[in-house]
């Protein structure tokens, strides 16, 4: 592709560099693909992408989790992993096939790509596409860069949003699709268990739903308040390590005022954490797993069966961005107060240790490259 065959009017003024793993838990940052000349010029473009600037990126819980740990189920490191999936940035290159997008519009990343063949495709839930690629999932090379190519079909246009908050699109999109496939209504008692990234934009998804009364469990003080703070109206309860399911479900709908949840919006992945909200759904309620967890785990299977309490999980998401959207520059969401720590992106790993550590009283981490 020649140098004429994009419409690019931002010259690179740094090198991209990316944040990279390792199946060895190394982490670092170094240079990273489209090189600064490749970006100019844009000879990496392929048909249908543009060049996206990434300004703001957040830090997942899975991010961390392949740093660490080097694998989430069967999804393994491998090889030098580049991190990253909830991004927003500036367009500065746009491919000549590409009409809906200009230079300089704001973007939300969609972090995949689809094969539009398969069934899950064709009848609308690509979250569960047989050939995804999902960005930052081995072997897929993330967005925590300078610079990253993508298909303009995944860039939303987020208008004169920040992008602090068109990154945060990406975690309030996991949120939507709970409560979309959950079900959640204008007063029914919800329970949200875990007070962490995810649970608290459940948490904000359920009081702008109209959920009422809504309580929030977390083994973790600061989180249950800093959850208080987020939502006033929210009832907090800790969960007591040790204790059965049983108690703890009492617990729970003691903590509700007696009530019982209708809906249990379960964001830990847990096993004791799902065993609770088992027993403390009414019958006839739903527990929607939202979280990720292990392999393999038991639940109180009786339980959910004499009291018809419906199992359900979640992979991902599909078609929330363009709700996320209306939902923020609407103003019924405010994600702002989620991010507690913000860092340029020379300073990932630094980051990264504090996105890791329960002591830092870290919700939402930022990876910052505005200059």
């Amino acid at each position: 592709m020649s140098s004429t065959s994009t419409a690019t009017t931002v010259k690179p003024s740094k090198a991209n560099i990316g944040v990279f793993t390792n199946p060895g838990h190394d982490l670092w940052v170094a240079e990273s693909g489209p090189t600064a000349e490749e970006v100019e010029k844009g000879t990496t473009l392929q048909e249908g992408e543009v060049t996206i600037a990434i300004k703001s990126t957040g830090i997942c819980g899975s991010d961390v989790h392949f740093w660490k740990h080097g694998k989430i189920g069967p999804m393994i490191v491998t090889d030098d992993q580049i991190l990253g999936h909830e991004s927003a940035g500036e367009v500065v290159a746009v491919h000549p096939s590409v009409t809906s997008h200009k230079v300089g519009e704001r973007v939300a990343i969609e972090p995949h790509l689809i094969c539009n063949a398969c069934e899950p495709c064709i009848t609308g839930r690509y979250n569960g596409c047989e050939n995804v690629k999902f960005l930052s999932t081995p072997p897929i090379d993330g967005l925590l860069r300078r610079y990253v190519n993508h298909k303009a079909i995944w860039c939303h246009k987020i208008g004169n949003m920040t992008f602090e908050n068109g990154s945060l699109l990406e975690p309030l999109s996991v949120a939507l699709a709970g409560m979309e496939r959950s079900g959640v209504r204008l007063g029914d008692p919800v329970l949200v268990c875990g007070a962490g990234p995810i649970g608290l934009m459940t948490l904000l998804c359920c009081r702008a739903a109209g959920a009422t009364p809504i309580v929030i469990t977390d083994i973790d003080d600061g989180r249950l308040k800093f959850a208080q703070e987020l939502v006033p109206s929210v009832k907090t309860h800790k969960v007591q390590m040790g204790v059965s399911a049983e108690d703890a479900g009492k617990s729970i709908v003691d903590a509700m005022g007696g009530i019982e949840p209708a809906v249990a919006l379960e964001c830990t992945g847990v096993e004791s954490s799902i065993g609770a909200a088992i027993w403390a759904s009414k019958f006839g309620g739903k527990v929607f797993v939202i979280g990720v967890g292990r392999n393999e785990m038991s639940i109180p299977f009786m339980r959910a069966s004499v009291r018809e309490v419906d199992l359900q999980f979640q992979y991902r998401y599909c078609n929330t961005w363009p709700r996320a959207i209306r939902l923020v520059e609407g103003g019924l969401l405010n994600l702002e107060k989620l991010v507690t720590h913000r860092f340029k992106l020379e300073d990932a790993v630094e980051a990264f240790k504090t996105a890791a550590d329960p002591k830092t009283g870290a919700i939402k981490v930022q990876i910052q490259s505005l200059d």
